[in-house]
């Protein structure tokens, strides 16, 4: 990849380092890299090699791919049209479009018509079912729950559950927090 193409990867570098609670000193000593480099590609002043990325991914217990994906600008202010290709692109299966763009700490899919997700899901965070249009059936903690249009069904971080559209044309929403965030209690003040 030429390197004027390569993404920023600074912020996401940023971003895990502070998740994971390590100091530069700790992520240098880690990696191999000094203090300074390792400053200057957090502020976009630099861009690591190859090599330096995968060390510096390996201290901070992800991979490049990661960095990489982590590394899509945020957008404070960001409107995802229906027909946008980008997100388009990022579904996991057809039928399915994320409704975020990037690496947010909210993360939201859309999934439309007769989908029976058969697999069972479980998130690291809490999450979030909203039944736009038409009717589900879903199961958690060992219960079945019967959704209608305009029901929710909110999920503790952890619960396994799965779920499946009772009708066709059924539109859900899965809101969520991302599992790249650690959500937990703020420390007492």
């Amino acid at each position: 990849m030429d390197e004027k193409e390569a993404p920023r990867v600074g912020n996401a570098v940023r971003r895990r380092r502070r998740a994971l609670e390590l100091t530069l000193a700790t992520v240098a000593r880690r990696s191999g890299l000094s203090v300074p480099f390792l400053s200057q590609i957090e502020n976009e002043r630099a861009r690591p090699s190859t090599r330096s990325l995968s060390a510096v991914a390996h201290a901070l217990e992800t991979t490049v791919d990661e960095l990489f994906a982590a590394a899509d600008p945020a957008h404070t202010v960001d409107v995802v049209r229906s027909d946008d290709e980008d997100t388009a692109l990022m579904a996991p299966a057809p039928g399915v479009r994320s409704l975020v763009r990037g690496q947010h700490q909210l993360q939201a899919m859309e999934y439309c018509g007769d989908h029976d997700s058969g697999r069972e899901f479980q998130y690291r965070n809490d999450s979030l079912l909203y039944v736009a249009d038409g009717a589900v059936t879903a199961e958690a903690e060992g219960r079945v729950h019967q959704l209608c249009a305009g029901d929710t069904l909110y999920l503790s971080g952890g619960v396994r559950h799965r779920w499946r559209a009772t009708e066709p044309d059924t539109r859900l929403l899965v809101v969520a927090v991302g599992d790249h965030i650690e959500a937990g209690e703020a420390p007492p003040r």
